[in-house]
């Protein structure tokens, strides 16, 4: 519900994928009927996950015991959040977006610059373990070393501060998806929990989704109210992405996707990463969450210290009501995608490290075996698991590079400005 506050070598790694995927060409298709949970393992030996969304740069920002101290969060032992490299390692994950969020209320690209820093010292610090990637080349590259993909995700719009030249620099230090916003409406496009004031999105805010489409930034809808994600479907000239969203048919969460839209991302060409969030996935946790999220955040606005905000942070969970979520509730979800969409418009958006409350079985990056096995059981394809693992998000990222190539030959860089688009603000 709320943000958190907080290989052993490349060799050894590369050689478990083989193993893993050489077990899996050598398995009879008997015994792969017999256990889903095998079968799912193969199965992201040869197509590992790629994540849409996990808040691990925020998670060392937050910690308590050593803000922004990217040594003394050491992801080769067990860390106190969702995400460690033997966590990673069993939920077969070979690529991520971390996400480099900055909160909505902290609107100076400084913080966006130390998110961006943090991630990128980070991914240094591991070489064996993680490899910076900035194109699908790259990420393919990375996970046939046996090295995590990383990917840098911007979530919020607020942070480019209405300007287009910070939007290009932001891309240039390797952010590859941006967020249109966060949890408040911005000058130029409408929040889903906020009020909206543009019906979607204003002229200067089509004017970012074009120059995002220019530069091969992926447009990320999650977190964005209907009509922002209509009007930027109707504008985008390459796949949008929900980076960590679910289906609101199912959980009238306003951060969910409605059907009409998930029917535009099939013609889009884009993917919907469903979130393991159970506040998205139940109905009576929806209710209760949105209240709950706002008083935090109210009060969390005043507080400096990473300590005090995780003890409110604990404060609003015990009130949450006790709710059972399984990993057959996300399933439930992933197959509505699916039914509306398609299969090729869909994938996984954890939201790791950045909430709390999560299915069973899905309790932190080692849970993505379940998952998969419970779709088997449901009759999935061995191909259709790997277009969800992985196959799905790697044509979005190829194919907006592709867009990117054809628009950059005709297309200068754009000057326009919000004053000029939109009035005096």
């Amino acid at each position: 519900m709320l943000k958190t506050q907080h290989k052993a070598c490349t060799f050894i790694s590369s050689l478990l994928f083989s193993s893993l995927a050489l077990v899996a060409a050598n398995a009879s298709p008997l015994a792969a009927a017999e256990d889903p949970l095998a079968r799912a393992k193969a199965v992201l030996a040869r197509h590992p996950v790629i994540d849409g969304h996990n808040d691990l740069p925020w998670a060392i920002r937050e910690n308590p015991k050593a803000p922004r101290d990217v040594l003394a969060y050491d992801l080769r032992r067990h860390t106190p959040g969702n995400t460690d490299f033997e966590r990673l390692r069993q939920g077969g994950v070979g690529g991520q977006f971390w996400s480099v969020y900055v909160p909505a209320e902290k609107v100076a690209a400084k913080t966006q610059l130390e998110q961006i820093d943090i991630a990128r010292r980070m991914i240094e610090r591991y070489p064996d373990e993680l490899a910076l990637a900035l194109t699908a080349d790259d990420v393919e590259r990375a996970m046939r070393e046996g090295r995590i993909a990383s990917l840098l995700g911007m979530e919020g719009g607020h942070v480019i501060e209405n300007s287009l030249g910070a939007l290009r620099a932001f891309y240039a230090l390797g952010a590859r998806y941006m967020t249109l916003t966060h949890s408040q409406t911005l000058d130029w496009a409408d929040s889903a929990t906020d009020v909206p004031r543009h019906s979607g999105l204003t002229r200067f805010g089509e004017e970012v989704v074009r120059e995002m489409n220019r530069l091969g930034m992926l447009v990320d809808l999650s977190h964005v109210a209907p009509a922002t994600m209509e009007a930027a479907l109707r504008v985008s000239e390459a796949p949008v992405i929900f980076s960590h969203s679910s289906a609101r048919a199912l959980c009238d969460h306003p951060r969910n996707v409605p059907d009409n839209v998930l029917q535009a991302v099939r013609t889009n060409g884009g993917i919907v990463m469903v979130t393991f969030v159970t506040a998205f996935l139940s109905p009576e946790l929806a209710k209760a969450s949105e209240p709950l999220m706002k008083e935090y955040e109210a009060r969390a606005k005043e507080l400096k210290d990473p300590a005090e905000r995780e003890r409110l942070r604990a404060e609003i969970l015990a009130r949450m009501p006790k709710v059972k979520v399984t990993v057959a509730d996300v399933a439930n979800h992933v197959d509505h995608v699916r039914q509306v969409a398609g299969v090729e418009h869909v994938g996984l958006g954890g939201d790791y490290d950045g909430n709390d409350g999560w299915p069973e079985g899905l309790e932190d990056v080692s849970g993505y075996p379940r998952l998969f096995a419970e779709l088997a059981r449901r009759g999935w394809s061995d191909e259709d698991l790997g277009r969800l693992a992985s196959g799905n998000v790697l044509r979005v990222l190829r194919q907006a590079e592709e867009v990117a190539r054809r628009l950059q030959k005709t297309r200068p860089a754009s000057t326009a400005t919000i004053e000029e688009l939109d009035g005096a603000h």
